[in-house]
């Protein structure tokens, strides 16, 4: 399966698999403000350009967002990404407690907006099981 990398640095990795539609990324460290903001935002821009419909959030290294992130993802990036077609997410859960917490809140939301949702302990099968999603 190809995959083409849109974004690289410190903070995160972004994919796109085209073969299935899968927009992935992977957090290396804690990631909050601009450099989380620009990743989301760029994540759109390849539902919206490609007609993706999958997300695989690998958030094994992230923490609880700051309530103004939060806030941003849920009033300016969700209803543009839900708007792009966005139908399945796959959550590979961060190894913070307070992160686990700060997600299960998050998959509830989107849950209730109408995306499927499920969560993971390891990215392979998280990403299998986007793959097998029609």
């Amino acid at each position: 399966m190809s995959k083409i990398t849109i974004l690289d640095n410190e903070y995160v990795t972004l994919w796109y698999h085209p073969d299935h539609g899968i927009v992935h990324h992977q957090f290396h460290k804690y990631i909050y403000g601009q450099p989380f903001r620009d990743m989301l935002s760029k994540g759109a821009d390849i539902f919206e350009q490609y007609g993706a419909d999958k997300w695989l959030s690998d958030d094994r290294n992230n923490s609880a967002l700051p309530p103004e992130d939060a806030e941003w993802g849920d009033t300016y990036w969700a209803p543009r990404v839900i708007q792009a077609g966005w139908k399945y997410w796959a959550v590979v859960m961060p190894e913070a407690i307070i992160g686990q917490m700060n997600m299960k809140r998050f998959i509830k939301m989107y849950s209730d907006r109408g995306v499927t949702v499920r969560a993971f302990t390891d990215p392979d099968e998280a990403l299998k099981w986007l793959e097998s999603q029609q």
